[in-house]
This record gives structure tokens, sequence and C-alpha cells, in this order.
């Protein structure tokens, strides 16, 4: 399993993000293409390798052009004073301290829906900024769409927050992990007076995170970067077992006596998977075994993962059937509407389970009996099982006149066979 760690010793925040991630091996190309895929301009990106601490690392910057620069701060609404970034964090982290128009949650929102941008891009674009704008609102009373931003809204944030999201989404990890965050206290000044540490809207943000105290006494997350580890994240904590294949390091500015870098590691993972299954089971003793085989094909057609008949002795004597199904715990409300539309039960009863499944890859090998298909299973980075595809064997078999138990058995080969060239 494909996982990104993000190791935030030193805090996090968008444009430190966006660095680490190109430093790790996303493509700088790709980056600049999607953001010019939004109705954006006024900008120009710097990115540049350079030391830290004595630390090599990628340095994300948005260079506003002279027009953007000189741009009057106005306020152009009814609560002027909402805002997402203090001046401070864009010092610290370098993210950018320029004044801008504020855009709402909505221009902000439509700018990204209109864009030429995958789904997928638009979907975490749109996380991190509704994290935040729910964190600002109800810090202020207002509802999310209300919100203005001021340096989230300005065109470097929007920036740092979409070219994140270009960035994860070419890398398309299986999984992303973040260490806790590291937290400041005392006071830092910002346009609309001073603040408490950590700032108001990255504790709301950081609600059910992990987090701890430092000693330092300036802004370690930023509310952007808070909005990027919760939307990000499926799961805080430490990096478990398995074997790191990339690290990549994004600058900050700052300098103080630790590195002022965020840290991230792309790594196999050898953790186990593990999901919940909902088993639905009922008795029948009134069905012909047709009604029954039908009965079975409805509940493969509701997303069942695996439906099974187990012979049983029925009160009164009687022999009779334990209906068995198994599916994901969504797919409940189709897989029991089918159950009693498609057998005579006149109940049912369910359970949630745990389970542990190895994890899953599917690949096609060559025979001489023909192309084959084969589910792999692997388990702590082992290849377990090699599951040929029923299909295909059986056509293989009728084409060359062999067994199928010999195409079962030479497809199992190749894949063994090509596992051991690539290593």
């Amino acid at each position: 399993m494909k996982t990104l760690y993000f190791d935030c010793f030193s805090g996090i925040s968008g444009d430190m993000t966006v660095g680490a991630l190109l430093d790790l091996g996303a493509d700088t190309a790709v980056l600049e293409t999607g953001l010019k895929m939004l109705n954006v301009e006024g900008y120009r990106l710097k990115i540049e390798k350079r030391l830290k601490n004595g630390i090599s690392g990628t340095q994300f910057e948005v260079l506003l052009d002279e027009e953007q620069h000189q741009h009057p701060h106005v306020h152009i609404h009814e609560h002027p004073h909402v805002h997402a970034h203090s001046h401070s964090e864009a010092h610290h982290h370098g993210e950018h301290q320029h004044s801008h128009a504020h855009r709402s949650f909505h221009d902000i929102e439509h700018l990204i829906v209109e864009s030429g941008l995958n789904d997928n891009t638009k979907k975490i674009s749109l996380d991190i900024f509704r994290l935040i704008a729910e964190a600002e609102g109800k810090i202020h009373g207002k509802p999310a769409n209300e919100v203005h931003f001021h340096e989230v809204g300005a065109v470097d944030s929007i920036v740092d927050i979409v070219g994140t999201a270009i960035c994860i989404d070419q890398l398309s990890p299986d999984r992303i992990i973040f260490s806790s965050l590291p937290l400041s206290r005392g006071f830092v000044r910002c346009q609309h007076g001073t603040f408490p540490l950590p700032a108001p809207a990255v504790l709301e943000i950081l609600r059910g995170v992990p987090v701890y105290y430092t000693s330092l006494d300036f802004e370690l997350v930023t509310p952007t970067g808070a909005g990027i580890a919760k939307a990000l994240a499926h799961e805080f904590g430490a990096l478990g077992e398995g074997c790191i294949e990339r690290i990549g390091y994004g600058l900050g500015k700052k300098t103080y006596e630790i590195p002022n870098v965020l840290r991230v590691m792309l790594y196999e993972s050898k953790k186990k998977i593990k999901d919940s299954v909902l088993a639905i089971e009922a008795n029948i003793d009134d069905m012909t075994p047709e009604q029954m085989g039908y009965a079975m094909e409805k509940l493969f057609s509701e997303g069942a993962l695996d439906v099974s008949y187990t012979s049983i002795l029925m009160k009164k004597n009687r022999p009779g059937v334990r209906l068995s199904v198994l599916c994901s715990p969504e797919k409940k409300s189709g897989i029991v509407d089918a159950v009693f539309k498609h057998t005579s039960t006149f109940g049912i009863r369910y359970a949630l389970y745990e389970r542990e499944i190895l994890e899953r890859a599917q690949t096609v090998v060559e025979t001489k009996a023909g192309s084959i298909s084969c589910k792999l299973g692997w388990h702590d980075g082992a290849l377990l099982r090699v599951s040929p595809e029923y299909e295909d064997c059986r056509l293989a078999a009728e084409k060359t006149g062999k067994s199928i138990m010999a195409v079962y058995a030479e497809a199992i080969g190749q894949v063994y066979k090509e596992k051991q060239e690539n290593q």
C-alpha cells in the first residue's frame, strides 16, 4: 500500500506543503499546467532548491505582479474582519504578506468548479477551503458561505491550496498519514488586532486532531496548513512499518534552532488492511433450487460481496437452507430489500464484523495457452495468493486442448517467474 507520510516536526503551511510534494517527486510541469486552468492571473511561481539549516529542499513561492503588490486593501462587504491568515504566519512560513480584495467562499468555490481541473483535484481543493470557511464562520458567527477571506482568498493562497491538490492527485497515494501537529503559545499581531496562538481558526480546524505544545513563540501551524492536514489525513500518528521509497523537504522562510521544513515521505506500508463487513442471514425451507439461484443473482447485482446457501435442519425436522450474504455496510438497504423481495423469508438477522484482508492487485500474464488475468494477494510485502481468472483459463484450455488444471498451473508459475525477474 503506497502511503504518504507528513512529518510535521516544524509545523505546516501551504507553501511548505507544495514545496515538499515537489521535492518528493511531483512534476512541476503538471503543477504549472493545472494552475493555468484556474482563471487567476497576476502572479508567477518561483521554485528552487535551497538549504535550510543544512538540509536541502524545495522552496515554493508565489510572486505577485507589481500591480497586485500595489492593490489597495478594499472592504467591500458588511463583515470585513473575517480573515483566514495572519500576517505573522505569512512572515514565518513564507505564505506571502500582500494586500488584496476579499473573496468569499462562494467566489472561490465558483473559481475552482468552473476550472478545467479534474474532479479529484477540485474536491481536494474545496475540502480544504470548506474546512477553513466553516472554522472562520464559527469563530465570527457567520455561515460558511458568508465568510469572506483575506489572505486565503488572495491569489497566492489559492495557488498554495490548489497546488497542493494538484500534487496529491498526481502522486495518488493509497493512504495519507500526518504526524501529531506542534503548536506554540503567545500572541501574534495581524491586520485586525492581536490574536492568541494558536490562532482561533487553527484550533477550530484541529478539533479531534492530536497536537502538542512547544516552547516556540511564533506560529507553526497556519490555518491553511491545518486545513490541508485535516482534509487530507486518513489518520494521524506515527509512521508504521514499511519501506521508505522517497523523501521530500519543503522549506519555510523562518530560520531558528530547528530546521523550518516540512518533511514528507512516500513509503510502502506493511500495515494490515482492515475494514468492516455486514453479514446478513435468513433461514428458508420453502423455495425451489431455481428460485434460490435467481435470488443469488439478484443479490450479487445489488453489490453483495459473497452469497452462499448452507444445508440446515429446521423445526419439525424440515430440511432447509441458511442464506448468508456478505456486503459492505453502505449496501445494507439494497441487500435487505432484495432478500425480502426475492426470497420467501419473513425476517432476517445481521451483524457487523471487522475483517482483515490481503492487499489486492490485478495483473495479466502471457502463457503458452494465451493471456490470463490473475488476482494477486499480498501480506506484509509478500505475495501469498495468485488466483487466475476462471473464464480466461477455461477459454485457454478449450483453445489449446490442455487441461484447465495445467492452464492454472502455468499462469501461477508465470506470475512468480515475473515477480522474481523484477526483484
